[in-house]
């Protein structure tokens, strides 16, 4: 049986990994009194004696966490933006190809992608790999996703009882074009330039949709071609290209809320297309995929606890 331990279990994201692994009879869930879930001592000698430690923790806390194992054999798992570009860290988003994967199988230190992050690599590295979207090419992203994404504070906001009426309103956020997910969205996917990114957070709980709007004459090939990348390389069970985009003309960012994987799509035209990444910023864009890239590297599964309908 394989010790597990989450560093910040009581944040969203840690309590999320908790909820999919307390059942699960291969692990054993190493949990700290709550008087020494902040206690240094303590926290070093469960970093030390799991298998698999989990860090939901803020970026500072998770350098110095990584900076207590001492443990050779331990697996750490980063849930924070600490690592995402970090030399010798595998980047969890194995559906991107095989040397991803086996990556995340062989290594010891894994970065779990960003919520919004995930959408626009998993639409676009793909096509940058083949060729058909060029590193030079200059994107915009556009994202909405549920406020459970802000963390425990925005939540509170967002379910008060008394709440502000600004919060009615999706709102548009990271206007300075600085968001914390940048640089792993150019990283992973290759692009010379960052995308023009537009997240926009929205008054339902859980659940992400992430689009990438392309002219055709930014595409070295075709709609068809796109389309043909995507169905051999989302095959499933977790991600999956989907020839159906929406529901009756409306795709709803909150369609996979509670689930594990993540839908691809392509809609628009000939000459405007829109490339679609359904998911739940909770599953796939955090806790979900943190679990996945556990079961790769215990040798199982990838499916192995995860939600997936």
């Amino acid at each position: 049986m394989k010790t597990v331990f989450i560093d910040g279990s009581a944040g969203t994201t840690g309590l999320q990994i908790h909820q999919r692994l307390e059942q699960r009879p291969d692990l054993e869930l190493l949990l700290l009194p709550e008087e020494q879930r902040k206690d240094p001592a303590a926290r070093r000698e469960a970093l030390n004696r799991c298998d698999i430690a989990f860090l939901c923790l803020p970026d500072a806390a998770a350098r110095e966490a990584v900076a207590m194992v001492e443990n050779d054999a331990t697996v750490v798992i980063d849930a924070s933006t600490a690592h995402r570009t970090a030399p010798g860290w595998a980047y969890g988003l194995p559906e991107l190809g095989q040397e991803y994967a086996a990556a995340i199988a062989a290594s010891r230190r894994i970065a779990v992608p960003g919520c919004h992050a995930s959408g626009f690599i998993a639409l676009t590295a793909p096509l940058v790999a083949a060729g058909l979207l060029s590193k030079r090419e200059l994107l915009i992203c556009h994202s909405v996703t549920g406020y459970s994404g802000g963390g425990k504070a925005m939540i509170a906001r967002y379910e008060a009882a008394e709440r502000s009426p600004l919060l009615d309103a999706p709102r548009q956020y990271g206007l300075g074009q600085n968001h914390k997910h940048l640089p792993e969205m150019q990283a992973v996917t290759g692009l010379d330039t960052p995308p023009i990114f537009c997240p926009i957070v929205a008054g339902f709980y859980s659940g992400m949709a992430v689009t990438v709007p392309l002219f055709a004459s930014q595409l070295a090939g075709t709609v068809e071609d796109v389309r043909q990348v995507y169905r051999q390389l989302y095959t499933g069970p977790i991600v999956q290209y989907t020839e159906t985009c929406g529901e009756e003309g409306f795709l709803s960012a909150a369609a996979l809320s509670g689930l594990d994987r993540m839908e691809i799509s392509v809609a628009g035209s000939d000459q405007r297309i829109l490339l679609t990444a359904r998911y739940d910023n909770l599953g796939k864009g955090a806790s979900g995929a943190a679990v996945e890239c556990m079961n790769l590297a215990l040798g199982l599964p990838a499916v192995t606890g995860l939600r997936l309908g």
